[in-house]
Order: C-alpha cells, then sequence, then structure tokens
C-alpha cells in the first residue's frame, strides 16, 4: 500500500506549477514549493496505472465517485491545476476509442441527443431566461447573465447586417432566442434546424405561443440535408454547433453553407476553437460530449477558403466564456437539490466539475471562442468598417 502511495505522489508532483496539498491514509504531502494554494483530499487510492493511461479520466473519475474531494473552491482548484494540463498523461489507444470512426447521421443524432435531451426543465435551472447554451456577451462587468446572452444576439445580428424582409438560417439553432429576436427586431423570417428534440419542441411551442408561425419555421434536420431542400438564405449563421461537426466532415460542414447560403451572403461562425488542432480532452469525450472535437482557427478559415469564404472579421469572446460558465456554476450550484431530484450523486458531481473544469480551461487560454464573419464571395455593399 505505501509504494502504491508513493507512486501516486510520485506522479502528482510534476504538477507543481502552483504548491497543493494531498491529504491520503491520514498522511500530508505538500505538492511545489510554498503556501499551498488548494487541498486535494483522496479517500481511496488511485491506481498508477489509469493516471497514465488517462489522466483526466482517472481523476474526473474519482472526483464523480466521491473518492477525491477538494477542500475549498473547486474552480478556484481546477483553475491553478489545469494550466498543466500539458503535463498530462494521454494513452493513445484509450484516446483512438474515444473518438469516433464515423460521424454518420444517425450515431451524431444519438450523441447530440445524449447531451441535449438531457431535459428542457434541467437546462432551465441554471441558464438565464433566454435558454442560451453558449458564451455570453458582457458589454459592462456588471452585466448579468441575461443581459450578456441578450448582448451575445444583438451583436450577432448586428454583424450579420440584417436587412427587413432577408431569410436567415441558423444550423443548431438551440431553443431559438437568436431567430425570435432577428424575426422581431429586423422583420426577417428565419429557419432553425437541430437535432435535439427536446430544443426543438420547446421551439416549437415558442413560435405558436408568440404568433410567429408565419415568420419561424424549425426543422428536426441533420446539416447534410440542407441540400435537400433547395433553399437558398441571405445570412446562416451557426452558434456552438461546428465542435459536433467532426475534423473529417469539416469541409462538408462548409460545402453545406455554401450551397444553402445565396451569393453575397453572410455567414458567422461562432464556436469554441483550439490554437493548434488537437484530439481534445478524454474525460469530457467520455462523458460529456461523446463525439466532440474542437476545431482549431487556422484550419477553419483555411476549409472556408476552399468555399470562396471572404473572411471579414474574426473576434476571440475566451474571457466572456470563462463568465458566462462561472454564472452558469453558480445557477447550478444554487439548485444541485433539484438536479438531485432528477439525478443521482454522480451526475450531479459530473456536471459540477464539468462546468468548473471548463470555466478553468477558458480562463487559462487552453481552449478560446471564436466568431468568423465572412462572405460568400465578394460583397461590395457592406459598410467598409466595423458598424457594431
Amino acid at each position: 500500500m505505501m509504494l502504491q502511495e508513493e507512486l501516486l505522489i510520485s506522479f502528482l508532483k510534476k504538477f507543481d506549477d502552483y504548491p497543493f496539498l494531498v491529504k491520503l491514509n491520514g498522511r500530508k504531502y505538500r505538492i511545489g514549493d510554498g503556501k499551498p494554494v488548494f487541498t486535494v483530499k483522496f479517500h481511496k487510492m488511485i491506481p498508477l496505472t489509469a493516471l497514465t493511461a488517462s489522466t483526466s479520466i482517472a481523476l474526473g473519475e474519482a472526483y464523480m465517485d466521491g473518492t477525491l474531494e477538494i477542500e475549498g473552491d473547486l474552480y478556484d482548484a481546477l483553475d491553478h491545476f489545469l494550466g498543466q494540463v500539458g503535463k498530462f498523461s494521454k494513452e493513445a489507444v484509450l484516446l483512438k476509442k474515444l473518438i469516433p470512426d464515423s460521424f454518420s447521421k444517425k450515431r451524431q443524432r444519438r450523441e447530440v441527443s445524449s447531451h441535449y435531451d438531457i431535459g428542457n426543465d434541467f437546462y432551465r435551472l441554471w441558464l438565464d431566461e433566454t435558454m442560451s447554451y453558449s458564451c455570453g456577451y458582457f458589454r459592462e462587468a456588471d452585466d448579468t447573465l441575461y443581459q450578456a446572452q441578450d448582448n451575445k444576439v444583438s451583436y450577432i445580428l448586428e454583424k450579420l447586417h440584417l436587412e427587413e424582409g432577408m431569410e436567415i438560417l441558423d444550423i443548431g439553432c438551440g431553443w431559438g432566442y437568436l431567430l425570435t429576436e432577428a424575426v422581431k427586431k429586423y422583420k426577417v423570417s428565419g429557419t432553425g434546424i437541430t437535432l435535439s428534440h427536446e430544443q426543438c419542441k420547446a421551439f416549437r411551442k415558442k413560435i405558436k405561443a408568440e404568433g410567429l408561425e408565419d415568420m419561424l419555421t424549425v426543422r428536426l434536420m441533420d446539416y447534410r440535408d440542407l441540400p435537400r431542400i433547395r433553399k437558398r438564405f441571405d445570412r446562416v449563421v451557426s452558434v456552438g454547433m461546428m465542435e459536433h461537426v467532426g475534423r473529417k466532415n469539416y469541409p462538408l460542414f462548409l460545402e453545406c453553407i455554401n450551397q444553402s447560403l445565396k451569393d453575397g451572403g453572410v455567414c458567422l461562425l461562432h464556436f469554441i476553437s483550439a490554437l493548434k488542432e488537437h484530439p481534445g480532452d478524454a474525460w469530457i469525450r467520455k462523458y460529456i460530449f461523446p463525439g466532440g472535437m474542437i476545431p482549431s482557427l487556422r484550419e477553419t478559415v483555411s476549409h472556408m477558403a476552399e468555399n470562396n469564404f471572404h473572411v471579414l472579421d474574426v473576434e476571440n469572446l475566451r474571457l466572456h466564456y470563462n463568465k458566462t460558465l462561472l454564472c452558469w456554476l453558480k445557477n447550478y450550484r444554487e439548485h444541485t437539490g433539484e438536479v438531485r431530484e432528477m439525478f443521482d450523486e454522480r451526475f450531479v458531481r459530473m456536471w459540477d466539475l464539468y462546468l468548473a473544469a471548463c470555466a478553468a480551461v477558458f480562463h487559462n487560454g487552453i481552449v478560446d471562442v471564436h466568431q468568423i464573419l465572412a462572405t460568400k464571395g465578394v460583397n461590395n455593399d457592406l459598410p467598409a468598417v466595423r458598424w457594431y
């Protein structure tokens, strides 16, 4: 037992950028120099083989199971610890098993459903009134989460430079707030597509309740089926959808947008991005977003060029997502009792870890979130300066 303990501590010693304390079997170990900034308490030994196969999965599962506890604030600990994610062990064979060989329509529907069809009642507990499940935009430091999400939608619509009578397509429309605002503010008509039954059901109910049936349509549809409807739009927007497409399908995704957009039309992509191409985090893939893949900015722009998309503007909203996630985490924790009535304790801890960890990785610049604004071909009628 002592040998296993020594091996565990020896493994943890490489994460010494910030000092922390480890409590194990009644003993205390200091990792790094200086006053510990957080404390990790192990109720049970984690085998070294598990940590070396995937540090992310081993520590994530230990937290989910209650084997590992953080004394103090979980986000603060992760904010210090996850800056060292480059030191994590990642066994190639294990990670490869979590990367799908196929992004078939059937598989993608199943993967999207596993996350977004948990239940609208669950998401209502901790999202804001707009039911926006993507990065907000905090124009002012004291903006509420609702204001930040409304700001984000307004910002996107301004960038699209909408005019009355236009038609807009939203790929991965979620619960429909963006399209609803576009119709009301700019007198355009909109079509949204999603693979989530729960989102589609809620959006259709919203359309009917607000009497927007003549202006708004939502379809349960895969983006690959867009060319079949033989319709071209003035504007195409996609927020938080590209992360579900898969690296092999980026060219196809952009080609489908190309076929859905009129010549000179404007497209905006809002997506979580990475500095370089990498397979992603194993724990997130296994438990949160099966099949999820974060595109890099450079490969996205490169693929866009092949479809004659002329990039007008690129903006990074990384710190806005950190703040958004901290708002969600606060809301989630305020409703933990209600979540516990819906799901088991392992689920409760898993989502707490997910929200806190994502906030930390954005704060540490491990991932970004970008908005790319582009036109299909050349459009000389748009303002020559930023109009927002």
